[in-house]
C-alpha cells in the first residue's frame, strides 16, 4: 500500500484511538528515513553540502553510526552541534545589581509546543540591558524544551518573530543555525518525529512522571543529514501530509460533533424508555458516550424510579421502612420515634431529587441491623483455617472466592464474622479512593467465609429490603459523592467509618420495585458489557489493521 492509498483509506483506522496522531507521527518516521520522497542522482550529496557551507561532522560513537544503515547513501549522519550553536535562556529570579534594567517579553515551557507556538499568555521578565542581545530570539532560531513530563521533552518549534525582541527561558534551549544554507525546519521536523523523540526519552535524567535533557545531550544529538534539495522536497511533501490530516481530524471532530447531537437525543429517549433497543443505539466507535458514561446513567436512573414503571398494587416504602424500624428497635433496643424522626427530616429536605410517590428517602444506618468490622488476624495461602475474604474479593456487587486466604480462629469468633444471606460487604480502607466504599452482596454460597479488618459488614432484615438494590444504590454517583466527602487519609491510606456508612442517604422503593429495578439493571449493564467488548474488538482490529500498514510504510525500501 502506498502512502497517499493509506490516507485514501483512512476510514479503515478512523476506529483506532489516536488515528490522526498515528498518522502524523508516521509521516514524519517515514521522512526522516528517506521513504517520503524519491532520491534524485544529480543531488549534492549531504557530505558535498556540509563541506561547501565550511562545516565538519565530528566523530559519532558507535551506536550513533549504526543509524547510518536506515539511511541513502547521499545522506549522512551529523552531531547537531556541528550544524547549530545550542545556547540557554534567562534564569528567573537573579539578583542583578545597580546593572540598567528593561523589561521584555519572554518564552517559557508552556508556550512551546511540537511544531507550533502557543502565545495565549506570554510572560515578562526584568534583565540587564546588556543581556539583551544574548538573551534576544531571532528569526529561524530553533525551540526546544528541556523536560517537564514526558510530552515535554525535546518539544521543537521555529520562532518567526511573532513578538518583537523576544527572549527566552533558561528551561527552553534555543538552537542556532551555523549557516543560512541549513533548514531549521529540518531539524524541527526530526526532533518531533518519533526517532528524535526516542532519543530524547532514552538521553534524558528520569523522575517519578517527569524528565529532562541538558544542553550536553542537545548537542551530542544525532541526525541524519539529506541533501538540501531532498530536505526541500521532503518537507514540502510532509507540509501537504501534515495539511491533509489536518482535514482529516476536521472531519472526524465534525462526524464526532454530529454524533454527540444524536447521542444527546438518544439519551433522552433511553431516559424516556430504558429499553435494550434504545441502549443499544447509543454505542459508536467514536465514543461521544463511554460505557462508564452509560453505567453511571443506568444506576442513576435505577435509584430515581426511572428504570422501570411503578406498580400501584406495591406496597409503599414507607410501610416498609416502618416495619424496619420495629425490627431494629427488637434487634438493638433502639427508639422508633427518634428513627422516624430522622426519616421525616430527610423527606422535607430540599437538595434531594424527586423520587416517586410510593419511594421514601432514609439513611443507610436506618435500614441496617449492625455493622460489624473484619479480623485483623494475619492471613495465609495456608488452607487449613477459616477462609476470609479480602478487597479483591468484593468485585462488581458480588463476592469472587476463587483468590482466597486463611487463618485460625476461634469457632466463637468466626460465628460474629460469619456471613449470611443477604449481608453486605464494603471496603471501609484502601489507598484508592474509588475503592472504599465499593460493595458487595453475599449468597447463600458464601456463608461459609469470614472476612478482612478493611471490609465491613452491614447486616441488612433480607425480607424485607433486597440487599443487592442496596448495592446498586450506593454505586450511584449521587451515593458515591457522599461516600468520597467524609473521606479521611491516614499515612496514605483512605478510610470511612461506620458513622459515616450510617449516615449515606438512599431512596427506597417498595420491596418488589426494588427486585424488578435490579433486574433491570443486571440486563442492562450485561448489554453495556457485550457492546463494549464489541467496540473493543472493533478499536483492536481497527488498530492492527494501522499498525501493519504503518509496519509496511516504514519499514518498505
Amino acid at each position: 500500500m502506498t502512502l497517499e492509498t493509506f490516507f485514501e483509506k483512512f476510514e479503515l483506522f478512523a476506529d483506532a484511538p489516536g488515528a490522526v496522531r498515528k498518522m502524523r507521527e508516521m509521516v514524519l518516521a517515514i521522512a526522516i528515513q528517506g521513504k517520503l520522497v524519491p532520491q534524485d542522482p544529480n543531488d549534492e550529496p549531504a557530505t558535498t553540502y556540509l563541506s561547501r557551507m565550511d562545516l565538519k561532522s565530528t566523530a559519532l560513537e558507535n551506536n550513533d553510526a549504526s543509524l547510518e544503515r536506515f539511511i541513502p547513501s547521499t545522506w549522512t549522519i551529523i552531531k547537531f552541534e556541528d550544524v547549530a550553536l545550542v545556547a540557554g535562556g534567562v534564569t528567573l529570579g537573579r539578583k542583578l545589581g545597580d546593572r540598567k534594567m528593561v523589561t521584555l517579553p519572554y518564552l517559557r515551557v508552556a508556550n512551546v509546543k511540537r511544531g507550533e507556538l502557543d502565545l495565549s499568555v506570554v510572560k515578562e521578565v526584568t534583565i540587564a540591558e546588556d543581556e539583551i542581545e544574548r538573551y534576544s530570539l531571532l528569526n529561524n532560531d530553533l525551540l526546544m524544551t528541556e523536560g517537564g513530563d514526558w510530552d515535554k521533552v525535546g518539544r521543537s518549534v521555529i520562532w518567526r518573530c511573532q513578538i518583537p525582541q523576544c527572549l527566552h527561558q533558561n528551561h527552553i534551549f534555543r538552537a542556532r543555525m551555523r549557516s543560512s544554507q541549513l533548514l531549521p525546519i529540518w531539524f524541527e521536523r526530526y526532533f518531533n518525529s518519533p526517532v528524535g523523540r526516542a532519543y530524547f526519552q532514552s538521553a534524558s535524567k528520569q523522575t517519578t512522571n517527569l524528565a529532562s535533557i541538558n544542553m550536553r545531550q542537545v548537542r551530542a544529538c544525532p541526525i541524519p543529514l539529506p541533501p538540501l534539495a531532498e530536505q526541500k522536497r521532503i518537507v514540502a511533501k510532509v507540509d501537504e501530509l501534515m495539511a491533509l490530516c489536518d482535514r482529516l481530524e476536521a472531519q472526524q471532530e465534525e462526524r464526532e460533533n454530529r454524533h454527540a447531537a444524536l447521542v444527546n437525543a438518544s439519551l433522552a429517549r433511553f431516559a424516556d424508555a430504558p429499553t435494550p433497543d434504545n441502549l443499544q443505539f447509543l454505542f459508536h466507535p467514536s465514543y461521544a458516550v463511554t460505557p462508564a458514561d452509560l453505567r453511571k446513567m443506568i444506576l442513576s436512573m435505577a435509584v430515581q424510579g426511572k428504570l422501570v414503571p411503578q406498580d400501584v398494587s406495591d406496597a409503599p416504602a414507607e410501610e416498609l421502612f416502618d416495619r424496619i424500624s420495629k425490627i431494629r428497635a427488637k434487634y438493638l433496643s433502639d427508639k422508633r420515634s427518634k428513627t422516624t424522626k430522622k426519616i421525616r427530616e430527610l423527606n422535607d429536605a430540599g437538595w434531594l431529587h424527586n423520587v416517586p410517590q410510593s419511594w421514601i428517602w432514609c439513611r443507610l444506618g436506618n435500614l441496617v441491623l449492625d455493622f460489624r468490622y473484619g479480623t485483623s488476624r494475619k492471613c495465609t495461602r495456608n488452607s487449613n483455617g477459616v477462609p476470609v475474604l479480602r478487597i479483591p474479593n468484593i468485585q462488581s456487587g458480588r463476592i469472587e472466592s476463587t483468590d482466597m486466604k486463611y487463618t485460625a480462629m476461634p469457632s466463637s469468633e468466626f460465628e460474629e464474622l460469619r456471613l449470611q444471606e443477604g449481608d453486605l460487604l464494603l471496603v471501609r480502607s484502601n489507598g484508592s479512593e474509588s475503592l472504599v466504599g465499593r460493595s458487595a452482596v453475599a449468597s447463600i454460597n458464601d456463608e461459609a467465609f469470614a472476612y478482612a479488618g478493611y471490609l465491613v459488614r452491614a447486616r441488612i432484615p433480607k425480607n424485607e429490603i433486597f440487599t443487592p438494590y442496596i448495592q446498586v444504590a450506593l454505586s450511584t454517583p449521587f451515593v458515591r459523592e457522599q461516600i468520597e466527602g467524609p473521606i479521611r487519609t491516614t499515612s496514605g491510606v483512605k478510610n470511612i467509618n461506620t458513622t459515616e456508612l450510617s449516615n449515606l442517604v438512599v431512596p427506597l422503593p417498595p420491596l418488589a420495585e426494588q427486585r424488578r429495578i435490579v433486574a433491570k439493571v443486571d440486563q442492562l449493564m450485561a448489554l453495556v458489557d457485550q457492546l463494549e467488548s464489541q467496540l473493543a474488538v472493533s478499536q483492536a482490529t481497527a488498530r492492527k489493521l494501522m499498525e501493519a500498514v504503518v509496519g509496511e510504510l516504514t519499514t518498505r525500501n
